[in-house]
């Protein structure tokens, strides 16, 4: 598989673009804050992207529309997308964006102003309440009319677009794909995951033998990806695998012996024909639950030696749901641009049962192939696997 990435970006609390994420990973500084999200009194952390605040669409209102619209407008996306729309025609480029919510903090608004049972007029917005909402704005505002998905697996959905792009490259459907993911915070999930106990009152600790709970946050993620082709100036990293599984073992807890993660993993490294040795480092889920942090890392502790380097940089960014595959897979293919192994933020001591070597600060390293895992409720996941363009290596 040779898949290349030309672009991409990511907005998130941490940095509204790639440069200012780079810049927080290098100072290791959390976009995570005490929790003032409107109308919610949780005694926890949360990665707010203030910018999106003051963003009017209009008939395509909704905070995750906002939060898309952001995303992209940082760095060169749209000019690319615009590029490959005239190289290609708007047809033969197709749309792939997980989110694990659409604009479901719109429709929170609407039920809490109806009037006699009724939506006021701002609120009847067909093209907003349904769960496809996020695929068909961005269609509407990048102008492409390829084939147009919205993936919702829970936290794995962002992860899975690339697996849904490369199926399209290599069979023909498309001649490029905009991947991506978009999450924002609202209520509904916010107290969901407070009812499951999974919250924590402090900023989250992954991996950390105190750690105690997650800390939710919002992003936008983009990537745009190619066939190889000579005419097309791309970033020098490649898709070079995927592996996806559905375990189904409970509707939130991860299988105890992370069996469909496991398969996962091997489906991903056997198709990009890489053996454990060759991936140099993991972007790991490590939402910092008890139970997930365990499972994850028990399994990396047992499939790979003591010289892959792990982390997890959901301290940086909360856990962005349906937008942490891409966001967390972004994150791995700076690393192996930048040549730098991120920290696992605010980690103190490994928790006392798992063996692997995860970095406490970030180490100056020659990365040649990274992996990015998400696993998602309901045993939904997939493994990514990355590695620098021939030319590049």
């Amino acid at each position: 598989m040779d898949i290349r990435i030309v672009d991409y970006q990511s907005t998130t609390a941490a940095g509204i673009n790639v440069a200012a994420l780079r810049t927080a990973i290098k100072q290791q500084s959390s976009g995570l804050r005490y929790n003032k999200f409107p109308n919610c009194d949780i005694d926890t952390y949360v990665g707010q992207v203030q910018q999106i605040e003051d963003i009017e669409l209009g008939a395509w209102q909704s905070r995750n529309n906002a939060l898309a619209a952001l995303g992209l407008e940082q760095g060169s996306i749209m000019p690319n997308i615009k590029s490959l729309i005239s190289k290609y025609s708007a047809h033969r480029i197709g749309i792939a964006i997980g989110s694990s919510t659409a604009s479901i903090d719109r429709t929170e608004y609407a039920y809490q102003e109806l009037n006699d049972g009724k939506l006021s007029e701002h609120f009847k917005q067909p093209e907003i309440h349904h769960p496809g909402a996020p695929s068909q704005f961005i269609a509407y505002y990048t102008g492409i009319r390829g084939p147009a998905v919205t993936v919702n697996t829970a936290c794995s959905s962002s992860a899975k677009v690339f697996a849904t792009a490369s199926r399209w490259l290599s069979s023909g459907i498309t001649d490029a794909v905009l991947v991506g993911g978009v999450d924002s915070l609202c209520l509904s999930v916010l107290y969901g995951f407070h009812s499951l106990q999974l919250l924590s009152s402090q900023k989250c600790r992954p991996f950390d033998r105190e750690r105690d709970g997650i800390n939710l946050g919002e992003a936008s993620a983009y990537a745009l990806l190619t066939r190889p082709d000579p005419s097309i100036r791309d970033s020098g990293i490649c898709l070079l695998g995927y592996g996806e599984s559905s375990d189904a073992h409970h509707m939130s807890h991860p299988h105890p012996e992370g069996l469909g993660a496991k398969l996962a993993i091997e489906q991903a490294l056997a198709s990009a024909q890489l053996s454990y040795d060759d991936i140099d480092y993991i972007n790991l889920h490590g939402t910092a639950s008890r139970a997930n942090d365990a499972i994850e890392g028990k399994l990396i502790s047992n499939m790979f030696t003591k010289d892959t380097l792990c982390s997890s940089t959901k301290a940086l960014t909360g856990h962005t749901l349906g937008a942490s595959g891409i966001t967390e897979a972004l994150i791995a293919i700076d690393s192996m641009k930048q040549n730098i192994a991120p920290a696992s933020s605010n980690l103190d001591t490994l928790d006392i049962e798992l063996d692997f070597t995860i970095v406490k600060k970030n180490i100056k390293k020659n990365l040649h192939h990274v992996m990015s895992n998400s696993f998602g409720f309901g045993g939904n996941n997939c493994c990514l696997v990355f590695g620098k363009a021939p030319q590049q290596t």
